[in-house]
């Protein structure tokens, strides 16, 4: 059993480096993700958000510093076992187009050596809780489905392995806003039912404000801030301030353009 003192996930010091120029992706990184936290990063391309996100399932090794999950360096652990108790969503889905929707749900238990009763126990059990409909969806191949049903399979297939951990890179970004919205809800309901921790890069710092318990501000490598919604809002760090500002000068934007209109009321 993890140690429950310990964070879920810890970045110490991390360095890491793509440029034999020796310019840094990340650049002494130090941010320690609470168990059962939702945390979102934001900050401009090439922030160096997905190269955190990658170090945190190791799939890359820093150049210093250390990653740990659950207390235990990454380094000492059998990168598949670990790879496989945790959960990945991609932006993309990144399904298996020649799986159906169930296939794509349980190939991880699968890999485990689960029971077959089991694994479809589970399959069953995912394809209800990401809200599809079992006799509709569970034979269907991805390109029979929606963007956001895709999304919806590829939630349920990070879960199949009963991760403690989630990590979503821009999971909701290819959606439209209303299945974006409702998938989002959904699955910040599933992290706290499950009491799972979540990690998720967006660009969209109003969908950071509206699902996180904290946000870590990415900036050239570096970890510019890191805090509640309520707490970076009122940061004076100048490129925290305008990327915090920029939700509340949309609303104003907004206000003047529909003036008189309620929020959730159609007109």
């Amino acid at each position: 059993m993890p140690d429950p003192t310990q964070p879920a996930i810890a970045f110490e010091n991390v360095t890491k480096s793509f440029d034999r120029a020796g310019g840094s992706a990340v650049a002494d990184v130090s941010l320690a993700i609470r168990r059962g936290e939702f945390l979102s990063i934001v900050g401009g391309s090439g922030a160096g958000k997905t190269t955190l996100l990658r170090l945190a399932a190791r799939l890359i090794a820093p150049d210093r510093g250390t990653v740990r999950i659950d207390g235990a360096d990454v380094r000492a652990l059998d990168p598949v076992a670990m790879r496989r108790t945790i959960g990945i969503v991609f932006q993309s889905g990144a399904l298996f187009p020649h799986m159906s929707v169930a296939d794509n749900i349980g190939i991880t238990p699968r890999l485990a050596g689960v029971r077959a009763a089991e694994v479809t126990a589970r399959i069953d059990r995912l394809i209800e809780l990401v809200r599809l409909d079992g006799r509709r969806h569970r034979a269907r191949f991805p390109h029979e489905l929606s963007g956001g049903e895709r999304q919806r399979v590829a939630v349920g297939r990070a879960l199949a392995n009963t991760p403690s951990i989630v990590l979503m890179d821009e999971p909701f970004g290819a959606l439209d806003p209303l299945t974006r919205d409702a998938l989002s809800e959904d699955y910040v309901a599933l992290h706290r039912g499950l009491e799972l921790t979540t990690v998720m890069i967006t660009h969209d710092i109003t969908e950071a404000l509206l699902l996180s318990d904290r946000i870590a501000v990415m900036q050239a490598g570096r970890l510019a801030a890191a805090g509640t919604p309520a707490e970076l809002a009122g940061s004076v760090d100048p490129y925290v301030a305008e990327l915090f500002g920029t939700p509340l000068r949309q609303i104003a934007r907004l206000a003047a353009l529909l003036p008189g209109a309620t929020p959730g009321v159609q007109r």
